[in-house]
């Protein structure tokens, strides 16, 4: 049966490399998974992010409306997005039945040394260094970050190596209840 587990933390707690290890793990184990980078994505919607509260509300509803799509399909997804705002995570709870919140919980000074050395992918570079800055809109530095309140589970990535991590989030992955869907995209849900 397909799921969706959505990876939440501030940038840099590790969810890019956790989510592509467990996706890497699953598909050779012959699951269908697919991973839904909202960076990735945001650079097809929105090719010149500006990071505004529209702009945002606008992109994690389209992937949580993506990750819906997908489910529906059979195919279980892994979602690799900050959502720094609970609402935005809470739209992919009301609607997907077999929806799980994985908290990466590390501390903001760890979270600023692993961004600074990150190379490649589709994260936006030195993404801390544009916090404190005006007109900035860093989660966790210039926006607050609303960790989730009741996660189906929580690493804290400073402790775990990204395989041990990922090891957690297979076990739990494979042993993960369906619950119940009950929302829609519109607001208010």
């Amino acid at each position: 049966m397909a799921w969706v587990a959505w990876l939440t933390g501030l940038p840099g707690s590790g969810k890019s490399s956790v989510g592509r290890e467990v996706a890497r793990r699953l598909e050779e184990r012959g699951m269908r998974v697919r991973m839904l980078e909202l960076d990735e994505i945001r650079s097809v919607v929105t090719p010149s992010p500006r990071y505004t509260a529209e702009e945002r509300e606008v992109v994690y509803r389209a992937l949580a409306y993506m990750a819906w799509l997908l489910h529906n399909e059979g195919v279980s997804v892994i979602i690799d997005a900050t959502a720094h705002k609970r609402h935005f995570r809470d739209v992919a709870r009301a609607l997907i039945p077999a929806f799980a919140e994985i908290f990466l919980r590390a501390s903001l000074p760890a979270c600023r040394a692993r961004a600074g050395d990150r190379h490649g992918g589709h994260a936006p570079a030195d993404v801390y260094g544009q916090a404190g800055r005006k007109g900035s809109t860093v989660p966790g530095v210039d926006e607050i970050y609303e960790p989730p309140l009741h996660p189906e589970l929580v690493l804290d990535t400073e402790e775990l190596q990204v395989t041990q991590a990922a090891d957690r989030v297979v076990r739990f992955l494979e042993a993960f209840q369906v619950g119940q869907a009950t929302g829609s995209l519109n607001r208010g849900s």
